[in-house]
C-alpha cells in the first residue's frame, strides 16, 4: 500500500512539473451565449418592485423630471451651449469610488433580463450620458473588459493592447460623463489574486461624476460581497400568480389556456417543479407547446427535470455552469448530495462528517478533517448551492435536479419498488426511501452492487418481517461501504466487523439495540458512531481500539464536537454527563471502556451521582483527557449562600464515597469546580496528583472557606509547576487567599481573576512581585479587600471592575497604591471611588488608561502638582497614549490629569457622558502629539477659549452644548485633520465654506448630524472634493440639499454577529468601542 501511495505521489509531482493540473473551466458559448443591453423579452413579469427599487437606487429621475430634462436639452442646440454644459459637468461634485449595486440570484432567475430592461429604460437613458454593457461570463480578464468598455462608444475600436494605455483611455472618455456600466454574469474568478483583479479593473473608475453607477449581475454572493457598496438586490423565483401567467404565455402563446382545460390542470401540477424560475418556465413551456397531448404532458409531470432530454431544455445546462465553475473538491461534495431526496434539511456538521468519511475532504495539517469539511460547506453556501432556513440548509429543487444529472451514474434514489430495476450497475451512493411497496426481498438485491460506498436506508428494518439475514448479507457483500445510515434495525450483526472501510454508522430512529457486537471494535477507520435514540447500556471491552472515533452518540450521551450546556456558552469537544438524567448510570458505564476519550469531560449534578456509578467511570484512566468540569447542583449551593447549616459529618461521608472516584487523570490540563459545596478543595487537589495542570477555576463555590492548605515554603516540590491561569468567581465565604497565592505554590502563574467574593479581605498583592510571570490581574465585586499596595513589576494588564452598569462594583483599597512598572493597560470601574491620587501610582509603561462607570468619582489628580519619585524625576504617565473617561457623572475636574508634564505622549483622548465635568483654558492645546479627540455627552464643558493642537487628525463632538464660540475658530489651525464629526450640538449656526478646501486640506471624512440651529456650511461645491460625507437632520441648513451621503457612508454596514462567550472571556479586555452618537 505504501509503495502504491509513493508511486502516485511521484506521478502527481511529475504532472505538476509538466504544468498538467486542474484546468480552469471555460464557458460554453452555446449554453451561455454572449448578452447585450437589448432585452430578449419585450415584457418583464413580476419584477415591477425590483425594477422601481433599482431605478431609485441608481438615481433615475421620475417621469416628470425626465420630460423637463428632454425639453431643456431640445432648446440647447448651438455649440457654445454644449461647451458651457461640458464645463459645468467638469466642475460638478465627484465621487472617489464608483457605487456598485449587485443583482444576485441562481441561474435562470432573470438577473440579465432585469438588467437589460433597466439599461434600456427611457428614464435611465435620459439620466446617464453613457451606458456601457459588458458581458463578463467566462474569464475576468481586466484587459479584455477595459477594451470592451472603450469599444462601447460608437466607432471607437481600440487598437492598443497595453493595460496602462487602455485604462488612461477609458478614464479620459468617462471623466466628464455621468455613466452607467453594467457587468453582466460575473463569476468567482473576479475574486482571484485576493480581489486585486477587481481592484485593477476599477482603477480608472475613480473620481467619477456624482450620479455615475455600476450594476453587477452574479450568481455568487461572494462576488456580490466583494464588489458591493450597497445592499445587493436578491432575486427569488417569481410568485405563484405571476409565474402562472408567464408559464401560460410560454406554453400557449396568444392562445387562451381555457381552450385546453385538461392541459391547464396538468400545467398547474407541473408548475411547483419549476420553483418560480423564468428560464425553467420558458424552456419547459416550449417542450409542452410542441406536443399538446395529455400523455406527453403527464410524462413530463411524472419525470424529474434531470431525466428529460437535455437537448430540448436549457434549464439544467444553464444551472450546470455554476457546477462546472466549482473547484474539483466542491464538485464531488455537491454532486454527492444527489443521493438525498429533495427538500432534505441538511445539518452542516453532519454532512461535513459524511463528506470526510467518503474521502472527499483533503487534510490540511493538524486541522480536524471535519472542520475542513465545514469550510467546504461554507464555500458552497457562499456560492448559493445551499440556502439557510432556520439553522438548517436546503438545496433549491432545480439545483438538486442538476446534481442528479451530473451524478446520474454514481448516485441513485429508490423511491418505489420499480426503481430497483433502474439502479445503475456501478452505483456508488444509494438511498432507499420508506415506500410501503418496497419489500425486504427487494432490499436483499442490493448486495449485487459491489461498488456501493454509501447506503442511506430510510425504511425501518426493526420489525418482525425483516429477515435477520438482511444486514448480515449487506455486511458480507458490500465490503467497500464507507457510510451506512439506517432508520432502525433489531440488532447490529457481528458481521459488521467485515466492513473495514466503514467510517460513518448511524441509526437515526429509536429501536431495541442496547449493545454493540465486539466485532465493531475491528473498525479502526470508524469516525462517527451515532445511535442517537437507542439506549446503549454498555460498550465492548475493546472499544478503545476505535482510535479514529470522532463522534459517538447514544440516547442521553454524546461524545464529540459542539457540546455545551446552553446557547450562551462556547461549544467544546468532549462529553457531558448529567447525573440527574442518568439514574441508571449508563453514561458512566459507557465511558468506562472509552480510554480514547479526548477533549473536555463535563459531569453535572454530581450530588445525584452514587458511589457505584462514579467508580465505574474510572476517570483516572482517561489519559487523553484535557479538561474536566465537575458541577454540583445549583440548589444545594444556593442553600449555602443563604447560610443553611451543613452537617459536616454527612458531607465528609459523601466526600469519602464519591470524590475519590472523581480524581482527574494525571495528564489533565484544565480543572473547573462549579457549585462545589466543600469547605476546602478536594483532597486530591494536590500538585503531585495534578502535575500537568495549567488552569483551575473555582466557580460559585458557596461553601469554600479555604482555597489551599498551608504551604511549606521549604519544600521545593510543593507547587503546581505548570499552572498559569487561576479563576475564583462567586465564593462568598472565602476570606483569605494568603495560602493559595503563594509564589512557591503557583511559581509560573500568569493570569489571576477574582470576582464576586464579597467577604474576601486578605489578598497578598504586596508580594505579587514574587510572581515573576504574572501578566493579567482582574478583580470584580470584592469590596472588602484590604491591601497595603499592589506591587507587581511583571504585570501588563490590570482590570478592576467591569465595563457595564449594574454591579455594585468595588475592589477595596487596591487603587490606593499601585506600583506596576511594566503595566501597559489599566481599566478601572468603581461605584465607591471618590478620588484618584495620581501620586500613589507608579505606572511608567502605561499606554492605555480607561476610567469608566465611577459614579462617585469627583476628581482625578491635583491641579498644578506634579509629584516626583525618590530620585527626583517627575512621576508621570510618560508612555500613556490613550485615555478614556466615561460615565463618571459626579466627576467635576480632571485638570490634575490634563497636564502636559503628566501626559507627554498622549495621542487619543475620549471623554463621554460625564455630566458634571468642566474643562477650561488651553487644556487640549498643550498636547503636541494628540491625534484623536472625542467628546460626547459633557454639557458643562465651556468651549470658549479651548485650543486644539495642530497635530489633531480626528475630532468628534457629540451632545455638546454651545460650541459656537469654539467652531469655527478651533478649526483654523488643523491642517492635519482627516475626520470631523459633529452631532447633536445646538447653538452651532455656521461654518465658513472656505474651510473645507483651504484650511482643512487633509480632511477626508465629514459627518454633521442633528444640529438643529445650523444654517450654513457653505455650498455643495465647497464640499465637493471631500471623499466621505454624511450630512442630515439639520433642519435649518441651507445651500446643501439633504441628506448628503457618499463615499464610505454609502457602504451598508454589515450586521455584526454577537460573539459567544466562554470561560476564556474572563481574560478579554473591556472593549474600547464606546459608540458614536
Amino acid at each position: 500500500m505504501n509503495d502504491i501511495h509513493g508511486r502516485l505521489n511521484n506521478i502527481s509531482t511529475l504532472l505538476g512539473s509538466m504544468g498538467l493540473g486542474e484546468v480552469t473551466p471555460r464557458f460554453d458559448k452555446i449554453v451561455r451565449p454572449e448578452t447585450s443591453s437589448f432585452p430578449d423579452e419585450t415584457k418583464i413579469f413580476g419584477r415591477d418592485m425590483e425594477l422601481e427599487k433599482i431605478l431609485g437606487l441608481i438615481g433615475a429621475p421620475t417621469h416628470n423630471s425626465t420630460h423637463s430634462k428632454r425639453k431643456r436639452e431640445t432648446g440647447a442646440g448651438d455649440a457654445s451651449r454644449r461647451i458651457l454644459v461640458r464645463n459645468k459637468l467638469s466642475n460638478e461634485s465627484r465621487l472617489p469610488d464608483l457605487p456598485v449595486l449587485p443583482i444576485v440570484g441562481i441561474g435562470g432567475v432573470g438577473k440579465t433580463t432585469l438588467a437589460q430592461h433597466i439599461s434600456s429604460h427611457p428614464r435611465v437613458k435620459s439620466h446617464f450620458d453613457t451606458i456601457i454593457w459588458i458581458c463578463v461570463s467566462g474569464d475576468f480578464d481586466v484587459k479584455r473588459l477595459t477594451k470592451e468598455a472603450i469599444e462601447s462608444y460608437p466607432g471607437k475600436e481600440s487598437t492598443i493592447d497595453n493595460l496602462n494605455s487602455l485604462q488612461h483611455a477609458l478614464a479620459n472618455k468617462l471623466k466628464n460623463k455621468k455613466f452607467l456600466i453594467v457587468l453582466d454574469d460575473m463569476w468567482d474568478d473576479a475574486l482571484k489574486e485576493n480581489g486585486q483583479c477587481w481592484k485593477r479593473f476599477c482603477a480608472p473608475l475613480k473620481n467619477v461624476l456624482l450620479g455615475s453607477m455600476m450594476l453587477v449581475t452574479t450568481r455568487s454572493p461572494m462576488v456580490a460581497n466583494l464588489v458591493r457598496s450597497m445592499e445587493p438586490i436578491i432575486l427569488e423565483g417569481l410568485k405563484d400568480d405571476v409565474f402562472w401567467d408567464f408559464f401560460k404565455l410560454c406554453v400557449f402563446g396568444s392562445k387562451s389556456s381555457n381552450d385546453f382545460p385538461e392541459l391547464e390542470l396538468i400545467g398547474k401540477d407541473i408548475l411547483p417543479k419549476l420553483k418560480g424560475s423564468p428560464l425553467a418556465a420558458k424552456t419547459l413551456g416550449h417542450m409542452l407547446q410542441d406536443d399538446l397531448r395529455t400523455s406527453h404532458w403527464n410524462s413530463i409531470l411524472e419525470n424529474e427535470l434531470w431525466e428529460l432530454d437535455q437537448r430540448t431544455t436549457e434549464i439544467l445546462p444553464a444551472l450546470r455552469l455554476s457546477y462546472i465553475y466549482l473547484p474539483f473538491h466542491l464538485k464531488r461534495c455537491f454532486s454527492f448530495c444527489a443521493v438525498y431526496p429533495k427538500d432534505t434539511k441538511f445539518e452542516k456538521d453532519c454532512l461535513a462528517e459524511i463528506w470526510a468519511a467518503e474521502g472527499f475532504v483533503k487534510r490540511q495539517g493538524g486541522i480536524p478533517i471535519q472542520d475542513i469539511g465545514c469550510q467546504y460547506f461554507n464555500d458552497l453556501l457562499n456560492r448559493s448551492f445551499f440556502q439557510e432556513i432556520q439553522g438548517k440548509y436546503l438545496i433549491h429543487d432545480l439545483l438538486h435536479d442538476m446534481a442528479q444529472k451530473v451524478s446520474e451514474d454514481d448516485c441513485f434514489i429508490v423511491k418505489r419498488k420499480d426503481d430497483f430495476k433502474r439502479i445503475p450497475q456501478n452505483v456508488r451512493h444509494l438511498s432507499v426511501l420508506s415506500s410501503t411497496d418496497i419489500a425486504y426481498s427487494n432490499l436483499l438485491r442490493l448486495g449485487q452492487y459491489k461498488k456501493l460506498r454509501t447506503l442511506l436506508c430510510y425504511k425501518s428494518l426493526a420489525n418482525k418481517k425483516t429477515p435477520a439475514s438482511l444486514m448480515e448479507d449487506w455486511c458480507s457483500k458490500l465490503t467497500r461501504m464507507r457510510v451506512i445510515v439506517c432508520a432502525s434495525m433489531n440488532e447490529l450483526p457481528a458481521s459488521i466487523g467485515k466492513l473495514k472501510h466503514l467510517q460513518y454508522l448511524e441509526i437515526s430512529r429509536a429501536c431495541s439495540i442496547t449493545g454493540l457486537p465486539a466485532t465493531i471494535c475491528q473498525l479502526h477507520n470508524l469516525q462517527v458512531l451515532c445511535f442517537k435514540r437507542c439506549k446503549l447500556e454498555s460498550l465492548p471491552s475493546d472499544f478503545s481500539m476505535l482510535v479514529n472515533l470522532w463522534r459517538f452518540e447514544s440516547q442521553g450521551f454524546k461524545y464529540g464536537p459542539n457540546i455545551g450546556r446552553s446557547q450562551k456558552e462556547e461549544p467544546y469537544y468532549g462529553v457531558n454527563l448529567d447525573a440527574d438524567n442518568d439514574e441508571r448510570g449508563l453514561g458512566c458505564r459507557l465511558i468506562k471502556n472509552m480510554k480514547q476519550l479526548r477533549g473536555h469531560l463535563e459531569i453535572s449534578n454530581i450530588d445525584r451521582l452514587n458511589k457505584d456509578h462514579s467508580e465505574e467511570a474510572e476517570l483516572k484512566n482517561k489519559e487523553y483527557l484535557d479538561k474536566l468540569t465537575l458541577q454540583w447542583c445549583f440548589s444545594e449551593c444556593k442553600m449555602l449562600h443563604l447560610k443553611y447549616f451543613i452537617d459536616t459529618s454527612i458531607r465528609a461521608e459523601w466526600e469519602m464515597e464519591v470524590l475519590p472516584d472523581l480524581q482527574p487523570p494525571t495528564g489533565i490540563k484544565s480543572l473547573v469546580l462549579d457549585f462545589y459545596p466543600g469547605l476546602s478543595p478536594p483532597r486530591w487537589f494536590q500538585p503531585q496528583n495534578l502535575p500537568s495542570l495549567t488552569s483551575v477555576s473555582f466557580l460559585h463555590c458557596g461553601g469554600l472557606e479555604i482555597a489551599a492548605e498551608l504551604v511549606d515554603i521549604n519544600n521545593a516540590s510543593i507547587g503546581f509547576s505548570f499552572l498559569t491561569d487561576l479563576i475564583i468567581n462567586g465564593c462568598p465565604r472565602l476570606s483569605s487567599l494568603e495560602e493559595l497565592l503563594h509564589p512557591a505554590y503557583l511559581p509560573v502563574i500568569k493570569k489571576i481573576a477574582i470576582m464576586h467574593c464579597r467577604n474576601l479581605i486578605s489578598v497578598p498583592t504586596e508580594r505579587f512581585g514574587d510572581f515573576r510571570c504574572l501578566e493579567i490581574f482582574r478583580v470584580l465585586d470584592c469590596g472588602k479587600i484590604n491591601s497595603q499596595s499592589l506591587t507587581a513589576p511583571s504585570l501588563k494588564k490590570l482590570v478592576l471592575g467591569k465595563n457595564t452598569f449594574g454591579w455594585d462594583e468595588s475592589h477595596g483599597n487596591l487603587t490606593d497604591n499601585i506600583q506596576c512598572s511594566s503595566l501597559t493597560y489599566f481599566f478601572l470601574s468603581s461605584s465607591h471611588l471618590t478620588s484618584i491620587q495620581l501620586q500613589m501610582w507608579n505606572l511608567p509603561a502605561l499606554q492605555e488608561l480607561s476610567i469608566s462607570y465611577c459614579r462617585s468619582l469627583t476628581s482625578i489628580g491635583q491641579p498644578g502638582q506634579v509629584f516626583t519619585r525618590g530620585n527626583g524625576s517627575a512621576r508621570v504617565l510618560s508612555s500613556l497614549t490613550s485615555l478614556t473617561i466615561r460615565w463618571c457623572e459626579e466627576l467635576s475636574t480632571i485638570d490634575g490629569l490634563l497636564e502636559e508634564k503628566y501626559l507627554p505622549s498622549i495621542e487619543s483622548i475620549t471623554i463621554a457622558n460625564c455630566g458634571s465635568l468642566s474643562i477650561q483654558g488651553k487644556k487640549f492645546g498643550v498636547f503636541s502629539s494628540l491625534k484623536d479627540l472625542k467628546v460626547s455627552g459633557c454639557p458643562r464643558i465651556k468651549w470658549g477659549g479651548i485650543v486644539l493642537p495642530s497635530s489633531l487628525q480626528s475630532l468628534h463632538l457629540s451632545g455638546c452644548e454651545d460650541v459656537s464660540s469654539f467652531i469655527p475658530s478651533c478649526l483654523e489651525n488643523l491642517q492635519s485633520l482627516v475626520s470631523l464629526k459633529i452631532s447633536e450640538c445646538p447653538h452651532l449656526r455656521s461654518i465658513p465654506g472656505h474651510l473645507w478646501s483651504s484650511t482643512l486640506s487633509s480632511l477626508q471624512e465629514l459627518e454633521i448630524m442633528f444640529c438643529p440651529d445650523l444654517v450654513s456650511i457653505g455650498g455643495a461645491e465647497d464640499i465637493s472634493e471631500l471623499k466621505n460625507v454624511l450630512i442630515g437632520s439639520c433642519k435649518k441648513l441651507k445651500g446643501i440639499e439633504q441628506s448628503v451621503r457618499r463615499g464610505s457612508f454609502l457602504a451598508s454596514k454589515k450586521q455584526e454577529q454577537r460573539v459567544k462567550t466562554s470561560s476564556n472571556s474572563v481574560w478579554c479586555m473591556p472593549t474600547r468601542d464606546w459608540g458614536w452618537r
